[in-house]
């Protein structure tokens, strides 16, 4: 174990927002024009806000919102446009909606400004690394998901590589929880994310999700995100459109395996499943 069990309960009765007693579901909202799966569908305002409304209707726990592809191959967008993509978004929700807002970002001024404006966690695909990071959250209470990329979004899929996948993501999650703690980042606000298809092959990819339940003994909350992903895609030959069956089946073993957050596109279907999936654990 890395850390006893007692400091694990610690953890978990403070980050009350994270820890309950099913896993909470995170509704995706890319308000880019050139995401993997959605790409444009919601980039206008008011698409982005009837969405919203969709996903709180279908049960969602916590909306997060992208204003930066971060798909394989994505190009690298300017502070002014993903600020202008997404705080205006999140100003009409915090005003028209009770519901927690995420806000996926890996820039200190979008950070900084999300935070302003009643963002309810950070979710960082760079964990925080890019110059300002730390100090914007150090200077904030809220919450921040550190994930795993090995390499960049650009060319994080070729040819990635380890010689012990859960190994060095967990060696990652060490590193990158010491360098929070030491800017002042209390650890009961950190969520991690390994970071499915961000550097990992398919077989990496399921052998992640097979033993996700390496990573309990961190004692943090654990995010999974494989919703549409290519590794479904490319398992099960299917286009993007195609793969709920995949996605579903992946939130459902991501829970079992102790998953606190399932970050998923199909809101409604992935907040049935886990009901099933929860009134069958009443009996085990």
């Amino acid at each position: 174990m890395i850390i006893n069990q007692a400091s694990v309960d610690a953890v978990k009765e403070k980050n009350h927002l994270i820890f309950t007693a099913k896993p909470q579901v995170m509704g995706i909202l890319n308000v880019t024009p050139d995401s993997f799966s959605d790409g444009g569908k919601f980039a206008t305002f008011d698409n982005a806000l009837a969405q919203v409304e969709q996903m709180i209707s279908d049960g969602v726990d916590i909306i997060d919102i992208g204003g930066e592809s971060t798909r394989p191959g994505a190009l690298e967008v300017s502070v002014e446009d993903e600020l202008t993509r997404v705080i205006p978004l999140l100003k009409a929700i915090k005003k028209n909606f009770t519901i927690k807002v995420s806000i996926d970002t890996s820039k200190a001024e979008v950070m900084s400004q999300a935070i302003t404006h009643g963002a309810d966690i950070i979710n960082d695909v760079r964990a925080l690394q890019n110059e300002g990071c730390l100090a914007v959250l150090a200077l904030s209470s809220v919450p921040v998901c550190l994930m795993h990329m090995q390499g960049m979004p650009r060319t994080m899929q070729e040819n990635p590589h380890y010689d012990d996948v859960i190994g060095e993501i967990k060696q990652f999650f060490l590193g990158r929880i010491k360098a929070c703690e030491q800017a002042g980042i209390k650890r009961e606000r950190i969520i991690i994310d390994p970071g499915f298809g961000f550097g990992k092959t398919l077989e990496q990819n399921y052998q992640l999700l097979a033993q996700l339940h390496q990573f309990d003994d961190l004692g943090l909350p654990l995010l999974s995100g494989t919703s549409r992903k290519s590794m479904i895609g490319t398992l099960l030959a299917r286009k993007v459109d195609e793969r709920l069956a995949g996605s579903l089946t992946t939130a459902i073993i991501a829970a079992q395996k102790n998953a606190s957050i399932i970050r998923v596109h199909d809101v409604k279907e992935t907040v049935d499943a886990l009901k099933v999936l929860s009134i069958t654990q009443k009996y085990q």
